[in-house]
């Protein structure tokens, strides 16, 4: 017995003929999600239910708004600032670079940092949000032995309840950099 199987058993959920259902009714993927729209699962016309939830994320390009600001740096290559799309805002890889020249503050990953998170600041507020909006940072690093001092100044920015957070160093950064953050951030 399939897994599948054992657990339509274990729940009493009737079986569904997936060939059948496909000449019925379309399959949508999304995410977190299968919505299987017109099933009749009960074996009734007249009991009509929803029994899957689905999160719509919707990708029509008509949703998605680029975000700019001249007070970080412009983009680096054929990409957005950020993107503000399903009540979120997306916002590309930060570098340490001063908007007004596009070179790094300093060498030291102490105010690349600081800057960094300056220019994601300045690309939130564009986006009508600010550091407490953001959910989600992802941090990239030239060398994993700076995580305590970008920690330090990180700390700064993200008051409690901190973001959910990732760190990895790379092999590389864009221009030898020695830090990049990306985040996502609630409208």
């Amino acid at each position: 017995m399939t897994w599948a199987a054992a657990a339509a058993s274990r729940f009493q959920i009737p079986a569904v003929d997936v060939a059948a259902l496909r000449s019925r009714a379309p399959v949508v993927f999304g995410v977190g999600c299968v919505s299987l729209a017109g099933a009749n699962f009960f074996g009734s016309s007249s009991v009509r239910s929803k029994p899957f939830a689905c999160l719509s994320i919707s990708t029509d390009a008509s949703v998605k708004e680029a975000v700019h600001t001249d007070k970080a740096p412009a983009a680096l290559g054929p990409y957005s600032q950020a993107i503000k799309a399903n009540n979120f805002v997306f916002v590309s890889g930060c570098l340490g670079l001063i908007p007004e020249t596009g070179k790094f503050v300093s060498e030291s990953v102490e105010d690349q940092t600081e800057q960094v998170l300056k220019n994601m600041g300045e690309i939130l507020k564009a986006s009508g949000v600010s550091y407490s909006s953001v959910v989600k940072t992802t941090i990239l690093l030239a060398d994993l032995n700076d995580f305590q001092k970008v920690n330090e100044i990180y700390a700064k920015y993200f008051q409690a309840p901190a973001p959910a957070r990732a760190t990895y160093q790379v092999a590389a950064l864009p221009m030898n950099a020695r830090i990049e953050v990306e985040c996502i951030a609630a409208l």
